[in-house]
């Protein structure tokens, strides 16, 4: 019994498990199936990336502190975010993957990283 290659079709040759008859194909195959089904799922996808380099870049160390202003002039959209953490001790922080803030005093935020 033969197998197709589940991207092109043809006869594949070699191993019995093998999927697709070139690295062309697997890839091609792999980037149908995760690509962004619509605009909005995209544009969303595209604010988080936005939002997690921002917060890379303005906390490098791990911790720090920056304002809101220096975060809204790097186009930091805060409509956006993966999940939210309530600590026991009442704080809030906000998190883009694992980069998170949380809100202080005069509108200064708190930078941090989660340790994954």
């Amino acid at each position: 019994m033969s197998k197709t290659c589940l991207e092109c079709g043809e006869i594949i040759v070699g191993r019995e498990d093998k999927k697709f008859c070139s690295d062309g194909c697997r890839n091609a195959y792999n980037n149908k199936i995760n690509k962004d089904s619509t605009n909005y799922m995209r544009n969303i996808n595209n604010k988080l990336r936005k939002n997690y380099r921002v917060l890379s870049e303005l906390n490098v160390d791990g911790k720090s502190k920056t304002t809101k202003t220096k975060l809204l002039s790097k186009g930091f959209d805060f409509d956006f975010m993966t999940n939210v953490l309530h600590t026991k001790s009442g704080n809030t922080y906000y998190f883009v993957y694992d980069q998170g803030y949380m809100l202080l005093d005069n509108d200064f935020y708190m930078l941090v990283k989660k340790d994954i």
